[in-house]
């Protein structure tokens, strides 16, 4: 408007006794009313499809609550400060999925949103956040990109996975569909039909990119069988090497296979008994000298990392692939135990047990396994074979849930809790008695004997999640606040009080999380 009211606006001369601003303002106010009068429709966008219905049950009204509730709570515990007695609800959010979905309820409508918004920020939520929300997860993605994640993850695509009639959708899905589609497509086939979906995925092998051949092919491990020996070996020559090293791992998990079999004969040439002289037998070691090509093709890794001699580094590949039933026949008929229990020659013993650990682990060896992790009382805490907490955790992997549980439940009575973070965490939930009773246990000791509190933290958050919720009422007791000992750490006394009775608080929710979703429970109980 600045320098108006000196030269006049052109156009604007004729409006007489008038300020030239003003004018000008009125003029502009014209023009708008004329653009906005005169602007033509645009073509109405078009509707977007209706959502796919939901034929799965309503949550109860208490559950749908607390879910809205659950994803209401978006703090959680923060860093490692102090917590308070409150329940950290964003850690129990994954449980209720969980429970949710064993029960087969659909979400509800209005928490569809609330519930994309948390599995978009939590990896670790979206295959059971996306099973719970089902089809109409899928319908919103593609209506909001910040959900685009969904179109992305199998678990988003299983409920539009063709019925075992429907083969001319499967086919089209597998060569028309989204990735996640896709694995969703082959998962199911494999599950009903091993070699059907093995051939579908030989139809287009050729033309899948790297990325893609090794997420379909990790595919096959569920139903691996004799059949797909064939084209495991050919996959054994594929340009990627992540490809072949899948696929020779695959194959020596089949115990008749070729590769297994040139594997045993590789690592039968590198271990045997030693009878020298009068001395008690042994285990003699002979690494090998070179990795040939053979080798390489059968998925051993020449280069050594950094660090790691190479003839180690190929000993314990080959020890790893070859059939765990090669060893008792070329070591006298002994049993696992006997055989993990001989002395081995040369400080090889480390680096061959650890082999044995990783092929019992990936042979599902619960045999082998018992002999590796030995008594949970041993001095070493893990028995001669099990070097590092995640060896013992994947050899208790191959244990069934009771064995686990006691066996975990031995260790800490041993050994405390000072190791066992990483055990606990393939134990399944809730807890067994025996081992919830252990933990409990360990924990009120550790308070007793007035250790610093907050390095116990991971233990307490991960027992409010795993124990079973009728442990509260024998919690009670250990809700008494005891006199600081004089040597505890500043403080400890108030964190283990509140730790406890955060934890009893906890247990009661989720019994009565429980209840809710089971309908024995109403709104206004909560």
């Amino acid at each position: 408007m600045l320098g108006t009211d000196r030269r006049p606006p052109q156009g604007l001369t004729a409006a007489a006794g008038r300020e030239a601003p003003i004018a000008l303002l009125d003029a502009a106010a014209l023009e708008t009313v004329r653009r906005r009068a005169g602007l033509r429709p645009a073509r109405a966008a078009e509707r977007p499809a209706l959502a796919p219905p939901e034929t799965r049950p309503a949550l109860p009204p208490a559950a749908a609550h607390r879910l809205a509730l659950l994803l209401a709570d978006r703090t959680g515990s923060g860093g490692g400060g102090r917590r308070g007695t409150a329940p950290d609800l964003v850690e129990l959010l994954p449980q209720w999925l969980a429970s949710a979905n064993a029960h087969g309820y659909a979400a509800p409508v209005p928490s569809l949103p609330a519930l994309l918004d948390a599995a978009r920020g939590r990896t670790d939520l979206r295959p059971a956040a996306l099973a719970f929300a089902g089809p109409r997860a899928r319908w919103l993605a593609r209506l909001n990109p910040d959900w685009r994640f969904a179109l992305r993850t199998a678990a988003a695509g299983e409920a539009a996975v063709p019925g075992p009639q429907d083969t001319a959708r499967t086919e089209r899905l597998w060569q028309e569909g989204l990735f996640a589609e896709r694995v969703a497509v082959l998962a199911s086939l494999r599950a009903r039909d091993p070699d059907a979906a093995r051939d579908l995925l030989v139809s287009t092998w050729p033309t899948e990119r790297a990325e893609d051949r090794l997420m379909f092919l990790d595919s096959l491990r569920a139903g691996l069988g004799p059949s797909d020996e064939p084209f495991l070996e050919e996959a054994l020559a594929d340009r990627s090497r992540n490809v072949r090293a899948t696929a020779a791992e695959l194959l020596s998990a089949l115990p008749h296979s070729a590769l297994a079999g040139r594997m045993a004969a590789r690592a039968g040439s590198c271990v045997a008994l030693d009878h020298t002289a009068d001395r008690t037998p042994a285990l003699a070691v002979e690494a090998p000298h070179e990795c040939d090509a053979a080798m390489e093709r059968d998925g051993v890794v020449a280069k050594a990392p950094n660090g790691r001699g190479e003839r180690s580094w190929w000993l314990g590949q080959l020890v790893e692939a070859a059939p765990l039933s090669t060893w008792s026949p070329r070591l006298g008929g002994r049993t696992p135990q006997e055989i993990v229990a001989l002395p081995v020659a040369d400080d090889w013993q480390g680096e061959l047990h650890a082999a044995w650990c990783r092929a019992a682990a990936r042979q599902a060896d619960a045999t082998w396994a018992r002999a590796l992790l030995g008594p949970p009382s041993a001095p070493e805490a893990g028995g001669p074979g099990a070097v590092s907490l995640a060896e013992r955790a994947k050899l208790l992997a191959t244990l069934d849930a009771t064995e686990r549980a006691h066996w975990v439940a031995g260790f800490i009575a041993a050994h405390g809790l000072s190791e066992a973070f990483q055990l606990l965490g393939v134990c399944a939930v809730p807890w067994a008695p025996p081992l919830g009773r252990a933990v409990v246990d360990a924990l009120n000791i550790a308070r007793d004997a007035g250790s610093y509190p907050w390095s116990f933290s991971g233990v307490m958050g991960l027992s409010e999640r795993c124990l079973d919720p009728s442990e509260a009422s024998r919690l009670n007791g250990l809700l008494a606040v005891p006199d600081e000992p004089e040597d505890a750490s500043p403080g400890a006394v108030g964190y283990w009080a509140e730790a406890f009775q955060r934890l009893v608080t906890t247990l009661r929710l989720r019994a009565t999380m429980e209840e809710e979703l089971e309908g024995r429970s109403t709104v206004t109980d909560l």
